[in-house]
């Protein structure tokens, strides 16, 4: 805990803590908008028009993460984190005006910027980290960048959508989005000079042909490329639960917004619990020992979820929270999802630890921009495949069971990450056990 107050550390900290905030402050106040205002007045369709506003923050991770590894592995880390805070500013700007001038293209075109900000932002920050920290300060330094992130995004959230629909709303989130990249690019300022890892890199202006030569580079190591795919299988398992938690709330719980944003509370603070708690299981040791457990007891309570979930009968008012938290049956899910959660954390932060203490220190950045293009191919996997389960009269509950149960196979495939000599350990205590 000593190295999070250092230098080296907490000013990277608080600035992807406020970048992931401004992120989600930017999305949820514009979703309000769009879905409470704009489409209301004009009659257009709201749903549309939040679904391309998350496809437009995705795609700049197809199209630039290849751009972003070149970039991080060769200039300075940190005088890029404070360029890209700048521009973070401008993008604000024009959100400001988008919001004031309830502009749908405006906003979504500063929602774009975002998702370029982010993309770029991405291979340095976990670069840096093992720049900066020593290896048995990788797996902490991890598991509070991952805690931070999910509660930035929740408190993000929850302030893009109480600031929006206040009176004076569009000052109030123009006001907050630039205060918050002001804030971002002076904490950007603290963060010590990391040179790039390799300075005389020629860069490649072919996207298409340098995200497909780090996508290879990527998968020469079997175990970084395992990482890579429990990395991304985390998120398509997160984005399915947290995409789908309004509808679930208002469809199934038959509750009001105030319990999605209690779902929303839940899951963050259990990823938080999780990081800290792998955190002291490892005891600072980069290993992948908890991975297989915690994606086993990842599926253990989303098949709970899904029994849960059944005995939500109809009503003929929403609930509210203290209304929802009356029901004995209520706390079976938030448990459910809390648990999900926390084994998440446990699950996620060694990974991440893995991924970078692993990587050639010569292509580390571009090993972390690859790891965001396999993201962000399965987050819109996991979109298309819950439309698509939808589509054939799947409940929620019922797209919550089947990830569930994919994630068992899943589980069962991450073992491989399991050292060898633990594995005949295991393997050992169970046959002596039978016998």
């Amino acid at each position: 805990m000593a190295f999070f107050w250092t230098g080296r550390f907490l000013p990277l900290f608080v600035t992807q803590f406020l970048g992931a905030m401004n992120d989600n402050l930017l999305k949820n106040a514009l979703v309000m908008l769009v879905t409470y205002r704009i489409a209301v007045a004009t009659g257009g369709n709201a749903q549309i028009l939040v679904t391309l506003a998350a496809g437009l923050f995705i795609l700049p991770f197809f199209l630039f993460s290849a751009t972003a590894g070149q970039l991080a592995d060769k200039y300075d880390r940190a005088a890029l984190t404070r360029i890209i805070k700048i521009v973070e500013i401008s993008i604000m700007a024009l959100a400001s005006i988008g919001f004031y001038a309830q502009s749908v293209g405006l906003l979504l075109t500063a929602l774009f910027g975002m998702g370029v900000h982010s993309t770029f932002f991405g291979p340095i920050k976990y670069a840096l980290l093992p720049q900066h920290l020593a290896d048995d300060e990788l797996l902490s330094g991890n598991a509070y960048i991952e805690a931070g992130t999910f509660l930035a995004i929740l408190l993000g959230t929850i302030l893009g959508g109480l600031l929006i629909l206040q009176r004076h709303g569009i000052v109030l989130i123009g006001s907050a989005l630039l205060l918050v990249a002001l804030a971002g690019y002076l904490a950007s300022r603290k963060i010590p000079a990391a040179a790039g890892s390799e300075p005389g890199l020629r860069i490649n202006p072919n996207l298409w042909a340098e995200t497909w030569r780090i996508l290879d580079d990527a998968r020469a190591d079997k175990q970084i490329f395992l990482c890579i795919l429990g990395i991304s299988w985390f998120w398509l398992v997160g984005s399915t639960l947290i995409a789908e938690f309004a509808p679930f709330v208002r469809d199934v719980l038959h509750a009001g917004p105030a319990v999605v944003t209690l779902l929303l509370t839940v899951f963050s603070v259990g990823i938080g619990v999780g990081s800290y708690l792998c955190n002291r299981l490892l005891r600072g040791r980069i290993q992948s020992t908890y991975v297989p457990l915690a994606a086993l007891a990842i599926s253990a309570f989303g098949v709970d979820l899904y029994f849960a979930s059944r005995f939500f009968g109809t009503t003929n008012e929403m609930l509210g929270v203290g209304q929802f938290l009356d029901l004995p049956r209520a706390w079976r899910v938030l448990a459910d999802l809390f648990l999900m959660a926390v084994s998440g954390g446990i699950y996620i932060v060694p990974l991440y630890a893995i991924m970078q203490h692993r990587s050639p220190y010569e292509h580390r950045a571009r090993v972390i921009a690859a790891n965001n293009v396999v993201n962000a191919i399965f987050m819109v996997g996991a979109a298309v495949l819950t439309l698509l389960l939808l589509a054939l009269h799947f409940t929620i509950p019922g797209v919550f069971l089947m990830v569930a149960i994919a994630n068992l196979l899943v589980a069962v495939y991450i073992c491989r990450l399991l050292p060898d000599d633990l594995l005949r350990s295991l393997a050992h205590r169970m046959v002596g056990g039978s016998g």
